[in-house]
């Protein structure tokens, strides 16, 4: 049976996703099959997520400097990276609060490079947080890294919404990218979220060097993890780090990809993250928001360039998809 034709009936019918044999069939589709993937990935995200689209912006609070050896990431403190070690103060941290607001955004990151939390930065996120709270209506999340089960409990008693630590890769592929800590720890923290009844956003990067059956095993490992948001990267090859000369992921590849984990994780919040503006650039952002995308950053990511939120902005308006209201997602 053709695997669109399955996937008819197991998603767009019964909202169940697609297994990790059945997203490596949609993966290998060839291209003259992309309109139909793509068009199914809509119809599936309209059917089970509806039109709205959740607009979120992220700021680092914390630059560069990290101990961990994430051979994408050029905040690593292990390679020779031209990004240096820095803090972001409270006042600017709410300053880029309200300028993500004005977007009409409903979600605000605040962003770690680290392993994990010290009491510094614990202290910090809560002061920025109630900073926030008193001057934007907006959902506030956070990326801080491998959390203890008190951390967690600390970061929901202090509001925060929706904590972000992706996966990054499959199981099977993790070591080829960090040898630092392993995808178990970043696993157990995830689950950690899920226990304190924080919502939690955890996605990947596609680009890694890993093979279609990785790509595949990596959404069937979201989709036992259930996570209410998955950003999708596409690897931006960062200076100074070990990915430096990686190929970017081709476009017809990268929407492949997004129509693919729509069909595994048909009720989520599926969202374009780093790296679409090189692999996919205007006309292939427009195909991914009809093709199982609901969910941007706007803006600048925490160390390359996004597009504009205007850009972002007129491109939904003209696709006539509403932003999703800050009523609803409180």
């Amino acid at each position: 049976m053709d695997i669109l034709d399955i996937a008819r009936t197991r998603v767009l019918r019964d909202g169940e996703g697609l297994d990790a044999e059945q997203v490596l069939e949609c993966l290998r589709l060839p291209d003259d099959r992309l309109p139909d993937l793509l068009a199914l990935a809509h119809e599936v995200r309209m059917t089970w997520c509806g039109p709205e689209v959740e607009v979120e912006g992220i700021v680092s609070l914390k630059t560069g400097g990290c101990p961990e050896d994430c051979h994408f990431c050029s905040q690593s403190g292990v390679f020779d990276s031209p990004v240096r070690a820095a803090w972001l103060d409270v006042p600017s941290l709410v300053r880029a609060a309200k300028e993500t607001a004005e977007t009409g955004a409903t979600e605000f990151c605040i962003v770690a490079a680290v392993r994990g939390p010290d009491r510094r930065l614990m202290d910090r996120v809560r002061e920025g947080i109630a900073a926030i709270r008193e001057e934007v209506d907006i959902n506030i999340a956070c990326s801080l890294g491998i959390l203890t089960a008190e951390q967690a409990a600390e970061l929901a008693a202090m509001g925060v919404h929706r904590y972000n630590h992706n996966l990054e890769t499959a199981r099977s592929h993790f070591p080829n990218v960090v040898t630092t800590h392993t995808w178990q720890e970043r696993w157990e923290t995830c689950k950690l979220v899920r226990e304190t009844g924080m919502e939690l956003c955890c996605g990947g990067i596609i680009g890694l060097g890993e093979t279609k059956e990785q790509r595949a095993e990596l959404a069937a490992q979201l989709g036992e993890l259930a996570p209410d948001e998955v950003p999708l990267n596409f690897l931006n090859p960062r200076p100074g780090t070990p990915l430096a000369r990686y190929p970017l992921v081709e476009g017809r590849e990268a929407l492949r990809t997004i129509a693919a984990f729509r069909l595994a994780l048909p009720r989520t919040i599926l969202r374009y993250a780093g790296g679409r503006e090189l692999t996919l650039g205007d006309l292939g952002t427009r195909e991914g928001m009809l093709g199982g995308i609901n969910a941007i950053i706007v803006g600048n990511y925490l160390t390359t360039l996004g597009r504009s939120p205007e850009q972002d902005l007129e491109l939904l308006a003209d696709l006539k998809m509403p932003i999703k209201a800050l009523s609803s997602t409180l």
